[in-house]
């Protein structure tokens, strides 16, 4: 074998075990995907677990959060890069039997980019478009959006807001939930958040289970 070929035949092999080069920039934009479920605020959770300091930490060990499946924390997985690009490839192929429905980024380079930007989170080198809350603060929401008083009548709620002004929803297209996290509403002061574009579904957020019903009076 010549030195030329036996050259090519290394490059080869090397290229074969490396990561495209992310850029935290663009991961920035592609977190946009996961931001439905997922924030890069430390202690900030939602549907999944908040990502931030996840770089270098064993999976599922962030103690705030309550919902990770047994097969994750039986897992044993470090977050490293080639564990985060095996688990963005393919979330379910690495480990069956998880909570998180997605089918993965089958780009190479997204994946890449959103592990760079994970490095960055954690080493506090986050691009500014990356620290955007993925949800607004329910503790300023405005007098129209805030709920002074409900009452329920039949199949009806009676919504009256921090504007004196009620609406009537049908019980099915009004839903109860509660926001816990820091930029949930304040406690017994829950906040009106639209759903649907026809403008007649709603969500009434409290800051606790116990207020819901305490909240709520009877009459018609």
């Amino acid at each position: 074998m010549n030195a030329t070929l036996a050259l090519a035949l290394l490059l080869m092999l090397a290229a074969g075990g490396a990561f495209a080069a992310g850029d935290a920039q663009r991961g920035a934009r592609a977190f946009q995907a996961c931001a439905a479920c997922h924030t890069l605020e430390p202690g900030r959770h939602m549907t999944g677990p908040s990502l931030a300091g996840i770089w270098g930490r064993k999976a599922a060990s962030d103690s705030g959060f309550q919902r990770y499946s047994e097969p994750l924390k039986r897992s044993g997985i470090v977050w490293t890069e080639a564990n985060l690009d095996r688990w963005l490839a393919n979330p379910e192929g690495g480990v069956p039997g998880n909570l998180m429905l997605f089918q993965g980024v089958r780009d190479e380079q997204a994946r890449a980019d959103l592990i760079t930007l994970l490095r960055a989170v954690a080493e506090g080198k986050a691009p500014r478009a990356a620290q955007a809350r993925a949800l607004p603060d329910l503790k300023k929401a405005p007098p129209g959006a805030t709920v002074a008083a409900i009452r329920h009548c039949g199949d009806t709620y009676f919504v009256t807001n921090g504007a004196n002004e009620t609406r009537p929803f049908w019980d099915f297209n009004l839903r109860f939930k509660t926001d816990a996290s820091p930029s949930g509403p304040a406690p017994g002061k829950p906040v009106l958040v639209g759903q649907g574009m026809q403008g007649d579904r709603a969500q009434v957020v409290f800051s606790r289970p116990a207020e819901i019903s305490a909240f709520i009076r009877e009459g018609c």
